[in-house]
């Protein structure tokens, strides 16, 4: 029960933070502690799917370069072993004017981004690639692409148990605390008790909880939005060829309702952004008293809600009327009809605000003692989750002494 490192939290991050360990090290015993009975329960494996491309991450940030890093790794790794995926490309479609600026500001960042094969078309050219998808203008995306994430995720954990067999991981166990003690971490979960010198957090939509738990000092705070699908019916399915997406409004920290191809042929529209009052529930109703009571306790939501508050009403509109949602998908493809679609699956994304109210946009991990916190991973983390893993060998390696 004792080993070298132990990560708590089996999403996609910490499945490639063991991954990316196992492999450089491999006579380290690693443990992963996760509180589901299953990897990837939450954030990974109810996101959209997408292998994103690196097109709207302000240049040089961790996102823009782990963007770029991490999808040439996942990519690769998805090939090695045969985890289920493509590379299908996307259209960013502008559907107006007035949206052709911000167009042009992303193709810059884009370009900047070193994304491949990247081009502005015009909306001939869009419908030679989406016939049913109308716009004026747009950008192609060559190398955007789909993944099952939550597959990727189990094979990235499947590895790295391979390279150490006394290595392991624990599913449904909560991690309830920690007490550094003579050189190790005495880590207590809901089910057992082991030891570990270094401890990582990969928490997610715990992140700032583990994080207080653990003595970093941080003035953000997640937030959890609620974010919800539509499915095109099976008729319907010939609709979409490939992803298809709106030109973001830059007023609004969300990427817009969107058209996604999944790996396993279904065709996801979404998603909304809605506050959710249970940081871990995928129901329109869900609700947890100390999620809200902490999420409404917190000056940078009440800031975010005054920042927002139009957006914020129209996407719980759309959240309980399917002709405002149908509405909204129209925009890119006119010829959608209300038997068209279907309420489909939720995803909850962590979003991590500072008292101003404003988004922490990159990713943000700290060292405190022996132990490494991510405390910010939103999207796109699950693309670029090889790379992080990278990172956070680094960081140990110099913070560790390994």
């Amino acid at each position: 029960m004792e080993y070298d490192i132990a990560i708590i939290g089996g999403g996609i991050v910490g499945a490639a933070t063991l991954y990316r360990l196992q492999e450089k090290y491999p006579d380290k015993k690693i443990l992963l502690i996760e509180k589901e009975d299953h990897l990837a329960a939450h954030q990974t494996g109810n996101n959209s799917g997408v292998i994103h491309s690196g097109l709207y991450y302000k240049p040089g940030s961790k996102k823009a370069v782990n963007c770029v890093r991490g999808r040439k790794a996942i990519v690769k790794f998805a090939q090695e072993h045969k985890v289920a995926h493509e590379i299908c490309g996307k259209v960013v479609v502008a559907t107006d004017e007035e949206e052709l600026p911000h167009m042009e500001r992303i193709f810059g960042i884009g370009q900047q981004n070193g994304i491949e094969g990247i081009e502005k078309i015009n909306g001939d050219q869009i419908r030679e690639i989406e016939p049913e998808c109308s716009g004026i203008a747009g950008i192609r995306v060559p190398v955007t692409g789909i993944i099952d994430f939550v597959a990727a995720t189990e094979k990235m954990a499947e590895v790295a148990l391979g390279k150490q067999a006394q290595s392991a991981v624990k599913l449904g166990e909560r991690f309830e605390g920690s007490l550094f003690q003579d050189g190790t971490n005495q880590i207590k979960t809901s089910k057992a008790t082991y030891k570990a010198k270094y401890m990582i957090f990969c928490g997610g939509l715990q992140s700032d909880r583990l994080a207080t738990q653990d003595g970093v000092k941080s003035d953000m705070q997640i937030v959890g939005f609620r974010g919800d699908y539509y499915e095109l019916e099976d008729h319907a399915k010939q609709k979409v060829k490939h992803l298809i997406y709106p030109v973001p409004n830059p007023a609004f920290p969300f990427l817009g309702v969107h058209f996604t191809r999944m790996t396993d042929g279904n065709i996801e529209c979404g998603p909304n952004a809605v506050f959710t009052f249970k940081r871990e529930g995928y129901g329109k109703t869900d609700f947890d008293l100390k999620d809200t009571v902490d999420a409404l306790g917190y000056i940078g939501t009440w800031k975010l809600f005054a920042k927002h508050w139009k957006f914020g009403l129209d996407e719980y509109k759309r959240a309980f009327s399917k002709k405002l949602f149908l509405e909204r998908l129209q925009r890119l493809i006119p010829s959608l009809e209300m038997n068209d679609i279907r309420e489909g699956r939720s995803g909850v994304r962590a979003m991590a605000l500072g008292p101003d109210g404003e988004m922490i946009d990159d990713f943000a991990i700290e060292t405190i003692n022996n132990s490494i916190h991510v405390l910010n991973a939103p999207s796109p983390a699950a693309t670029a989750c090889l790379a992080i893993g990278e990172d956070i060998v680094e960081m140990a390696e110099k913070e560790f002494s390994f």
